[in-house]
């Protein structure tokens, strides 16, 4: 897997984000990891990326996660981001690539329920157990070729424990799972000079 893609769309000296190298992998005794950002760029949107084979696999999600069984969110698979990227939270500045503010609106491990990470990809279904601060339990991610289009997909809750009926967890948690802010408090202290990057 390749950064390629994810290396041409940005100036490194101009972004705070990540140039991040190839395989780095999860760390010793962790399982892979997950990250779901909140990106207020053009549109608002969520990025879901999943840790394989040393990169983060990202598809970009117009309505975001749902912990409702039967949603079915829209997921576009978009190009392969670093492993550092799981840390990145700031704003990214006016005329580079996706340029607004991004938010790690929830993190965590996540195991497969079925077969290998890279031979569902090629198969084109994802099943999922995701343990995060915010997403728990099974979900699947389905390739559907909409339009012809291979990168569309499906991110679709399993009915389990963890699914809810009720509740949009996007608007009942709306802030970073790892530092508590809001898009404003990390737009404003990305504007004051504090660090894009939150190890």
């Amino acid at each position: 897997m390749s950064l390629k893609s994810y290396k041409s769309k940005r100036d490194f000296a101009k972004t705070g984000e990540p140039m991040g190298k190839e395989d780095k992998g999860h760390e010793k005794g962790r399982g892979p990891v997950f990250t779901v950002h909140k990106h207020q760029a053009r549109r608002l949107h969520y990025d879901l990326r999943i840790e394989i084979g040393g990169v983060l696999k990202s598809w970009a999600v117009p309505k975001g996660p749902s912990m409702k069984p039967g949603d079915k969110r829209l997921a576009v698979m978009v190009e392969d981001h670093p492993y550092d990227y799981k840390d990145f939270e700031g704003t990214i500045p006016e005329g580079e690539y996706g340029a607004g503010t991004v938010m790690i609106w929830d993190e965590g491990n996540y195991a497969l329920s079925e077969g290998g990470a890279e031979e569902a990809i090629e198969r084109g279904s994802l099943k999922l157990v995701l343990n995060g601060t915010k997403l728990k339990g099974g979900f699947a991610l389905v390739r559907t070729r909409m339009g012809g289009k291979d990168e569309n997909w499906l991110l679709i809750k399993e009915k389990d424990s963890y699914a809810d009926t009720a509740a949009d967890i996007l608007e009942t948690k709306p802030n970073s799972a790892r530092t508590g802010r809001t898009m404003e408090q990390i737009r404003e202290e990305t504007a004051r000079g504090t660090t894009n990057h939150h190890e």
